[in-house]
């Protein structure tokens, strides 16, 4: 006998809302405007981003350092892949359009990544 429709519906809604890809996109989306206070605390009042360490501490390290994005620290990424990834976005991560961050402060934070060590490791 075949469960009634309103059952088999909540059962594959349930099993859709459990699913991580559902999860990380959610959290990106719920994430997205803190980024965006943040990237306008980051700034100085002229708009200026101050430094590549900050804009990551103060926009990136929002989803990168808490498991929602993935650890992007230590890893020896190239600047311009960062930077690509930045602008156009890729899966949950949605794009950062210069008139949010300018092409100077990208290229600060894109350098910052790529050379930064790996973070250290919990025991």
């Amino acid at each position: 006998m075949n469960p009634p429709a309103n059952k088999k519906m909540e059962y594959e809604m349930s099993s859709l809302l459990n699913s991580q890809a559902v999860k990380r996109t959610l959290s990106a989306c719920l994430a997205l405007p803190f980024i965006v206070l943040a990237g306008n605390a980051a700034a100085d009042g002229d708009g200026v981003w101050k430094g590549g360490e900050n804009v990551y501490a103060k926009v990136c390290g929002h989803c990168h350092e808490k498991q929602v994005g993935p650890q992007i620290t230590g890893r020896q990424l190239p600047a311009q892949y960062i930077s690509a990834i930045v602008r156009n976005g890729f899966r949950a991560m949605p794009a950062f359009p210069a008139s949010f961050i300018d092409d100077n402060a990208l290229q600060q934070v894109a350098e910052y990544i790529s050379k930064s060590p790996a973070p250290a490791t919990k025991p």
